[in-house]
């Protein structure tokens, strides 16, 4: 794995010290082992879905906690104490602990999140504060103004 290093970044721009932690965790988190397999999907403009595969989860063994836009999602497995008097003669299924974190842009927030048939599907939406989103800006007749009065127009 090649590493990447963000030195010049730092000498070179102001103000981008957030972009370049963000490449360097990517850059760490793809090193990770990838599981539990996931999907990370646009639902609309301003709309996305994460999907992660937890089959043999129950509800209450995951959570979800958003802070500082990250967002946190860990599986603890219960103790299954029927598996302690099963025999197996493959077990390929993992019933492991997990924690994966999402990076969230500015003003995306979760909206809900729902466990169907071992997929956990996690909803998102960008919703940009009234102060950003454009507005229409009224133009004036154009009077001049002297010394801050209007003057009539003639």
């Amino acid at each position: 794995m090649r590493t990447v290093d963000f030195t010049p970044l730092y000498r070179s721009a102001v103000g981008f010290d957030r972009l370049a932690s963000l490449l360097e965790s990517a850059a760490r988190t793809s090193q990770e082992n990838g599981w539990p397999p996931y999907n990370i999907e646009t639902t609309g403009e301003n709309a996305y879905r994460i999907e992660i595969a937890v089959a043999g989860f129950k509800p209450e063994e995951l959570n979800l906690e958003v802070k500082e836009n990250l967002l946190t999602v860990t599986g603890r497995k219960t103790a299954n104490d029927d598996v302690e008097q099963r025999t197996y003669l493959h077990r390929g299924l993992a019933e492991r602990d997990f924690e994966r974190r999402f990076q969230l842009a500015d003003y995306v927030i979760v909206k809900g999140a729902d466990l169907v048939n071992g997929l956990l599907s996690i909803e998102l939406a960008r919703e940009l504060p009234e102060a950003l989103k454009p507005r229409r800006i009224e133009i004036g007749s154009g009077k001049a103004l002297i010394e801050g009065k209007k003057t009539k127009a003639a």
